[in-house]
């Protein structure tokens, strides 16, 4: 055997704890933004359910202060939605990175912004409370302040949540495109996401332009083929996580 043979030998050795340790902070990375999507998923259901139609009944005045703990407890699940859901931008980044810099940017910064305009939602929703609370004290009167100040916060809420879907749409876009042709996860898999991001802005569109209602059956219809998606993705993370035979790019190319 040559000396350069057992030079190459010696260095492939010398090489493999650092691929070893690559190996298991990648395995990381993939669990916790598999625990982060079904966090982000599971917490976005959970408060549409606690908080539901009640802001926008008719009588939301008097309803919102009477389910005082359902709006408090579906804020706080919004808030978490919302952290989480940047969260899995930030945790795929370091993966992300090697292969787009700029696509890995942009989901980051698109989410970031995802989560802001849903604190802005949820403070929203908090206001709301505080006034039907103060509607209530004063003998419900018939006062157009309460009901134009309301007014204007079930239409900051709605368009938060038009521009935070549009912001979502955005940050998946980018690391599905990433997924896809690197081949991290499974190209049917990324591909679902892919499909499923153009269903999620016909239900955004179509809220936006008043041809479906927030959280009506349309809008469901066309928002479940990536929420379940995500779900089966963090499923795959956690399980299986990023394939690790895949030749990472030139960063920035």
């Amino acid at each position: 055997m040559t000396d350069l043979s057992i030079l190459n030998i010696s260095l492939e050795h010398t090489d493999l704890p650092k691929r070893a340790e690559t190996m298991t902070s990648e395995r990381k990375t993939a669990i916790v933004a598999g625990v982060l999507f079904i966090t982000a998923t599971v917490a976005g259901i959970l408060s549409v359910l606690f908080v539901g139609p009640i802001p926008g009944a008719p009588d939301y005045m008097g309803r919102i202060s009477a389910n005082d703990l359902n709006v408090k407890i579906g804020a706080l699940f919004e808030s978490i939605m919302a952290f989480a859901g940047a969260g899995t931008a930030i945790s795929m980044y370091p993966i992300l990175r090697k292969h787009n810099v700029g696509a890995a940017l942009a989901s980051v910064a698109f989410r970031i912004i995802e989560a802001v305009i849903w604190i802005v939602d949820v403070i929203g929703l908090l206001l709301l409370l505080t006034l039907s609370q103060e509607f209530l004290k004063a003998g419900s009167p018939s006062s157009s302040f309460f009901q134009t100040s309301g007014t204007l916060l079930l239409a900051l809420r709605y368009w938060a949540d038009i521009f935070a879907y549009t912001a979502f749409i955005l940050g998946a876009l980018m690391y599905y495109s990433v997924f896809y042709q690197t081949r991290l996860i499974p190209r049917w898999l990324s591909g679902w996401g892919l499909v499923g991001v153009p269903l999620w802005l016909s239900g955004t569109l179509l809220t936006m332009f008043s041809f479906i209602s927030l959280y009506s059956t349309i809008q469901v219809v066309l928002f479940l083929p990536i929420a379940v998606q995500e779900m089966v993705m963090a499923t795959w993370l956690i399980v299986k996580g990023y394939s690790t035979s895949i030749t990472p790019s030139v960063p920035g190319q």
